[in-house]
């Protein structure tokens, strides 16, 4: 029987373009060579294509290839620009469609979709540098709404990165400051404490329309007030399945992410972060191609259910081939 050609995309143009490429390097080892032919594609920070080695245009790093396997993490990978490219090229993918993609990576957007959904999030305000109001007006805004401490994020980053803390009104105006100049637009949400969980989607699953993996635990160093990028690029995040959750706590953290997965209109798989309160669940981000690297969430969440990341990615791509 004939191998099924599967085009692995990491690298990227993202900050998290080292993730991605330990990422891919998961998907091009767990792939059986009995079953798969798999082609190593790399996108490079440039944002250039290459197939063995060679530079090519997408269209011809994707030739003769049956599906495509995206381990790429933020910028083009999940903005929709590369969905887009092999839609015009007519190759399936694992993932999201352009626009589900891009809305949540759009951290603004999606806000907006899944609150209207009846989802609970931190009190969130969004601004653009483009705005007239100054950091000192936009801080007393937000003040006005809800109080210190705040973190500050840029909207279209994943993997905490550009993430800050501002733990006073006086702290916020500069902080506002540096997420603006370097990402160009900023959210504010009120900081909740409690327990930081995630939990991962998995369509047409072990006979469920959308399976829930078992919630994820994260703890990360004990002198952190809030989760760093540095914590993913050094694998410095442990993810406890099983959480020492309630079965209630875990009840509503899988209700809440299919909740989510099904607002932005999500495919194949995705991953939802929250944190876990004494007042219940709110939900902070949605990924729509959650990392599947060592130090991930998503391959303990598999292994506590028997399964494997060989089985996980032989049922994606075929989910993007039907």
């Amino acid at each position: 029987m004939a191998r099924t050609i599967v085009g692995v995309l990491r690298g990227g143009t993202s900050p998290e373009y080292d993730l991605s490429i330990k990422t891919g390097a998961v998907m091009l080892n767990a792939l059986s060579e009995d079953t798969y032919d798999t082609r190593d594609i790399l996108i490079d920070k440039r944002g250039m294509w290459h197939s063995r080695g060679f530079p090519v245009d997408p269209a011809r790093a994707v030739q003769q290839v049956d599906v495509v396997l995206n381990g790429l993490h933020g910028g083009v990978g999940e903005d929709g620009t590369v969905q887009r490219i092999l839609e015009q090229v007519g190759v399936p993918y694992v993932g999201s469609s352009p626009r589900a993609s891009a809305l949540s990576l759009n951290k603004i957007r999606a806000a907006e979709i899944l609150q209207h959904a009846g989802i609970v999030m931190p009190q969130t305000v969004s601004f653009h540098a483009s705005h007239d109001m100054g950091v000192d007006e936009m801080a007393r805004s937000v003040f006005a709404q809800f109080g210190p401490p705040y973190i500050v994020k840029p909207a279209r980053e994943g993997a905490s990165h550009g993430i800050q803390l501002a733990h006073t009104i006086i702290e916020l105006p500069s902080v506002l400051a540096d997420v603006l100049d370097a990402f160009g637009d900023a959210l504010v949400q009120e900081f909740v404490r409690g327990s930081e969980a995630t939990v991962g989607m998995i369509d047409d699953f072990r006979g469920e329309e959308i399976y829930a993996l078992p919630p994820a635990q994260i703890t990360f160093p004990a002198e952190a007030s809030f989760l760093h990028f540095d914590h993913h690029t050094e694998g410095l995040l442990k993810h406890l399945v099983p959480a020492e959750f309630s079965h209630e706590e875990k009840a509503a953290l899988v209700d809440a992410a299919k909740q989510a997965h099904r607002a932005l209109g999500l495919s194949h798989y995705s991953r939802a972060d929250f944190i876990l309160t004494r007042r219940g669940p709110y939900l902070l981000e949605v990924n729509a191609l959650p990392g599947l690297h060592e130090h991930a969430a998503f391959p303990p969440m598999l292994e506590s259910v028997g399964s494997s990341m060989a089985d996980f990615l032989g049922h994606v791509v075929g989910l993007a081939r039907r």
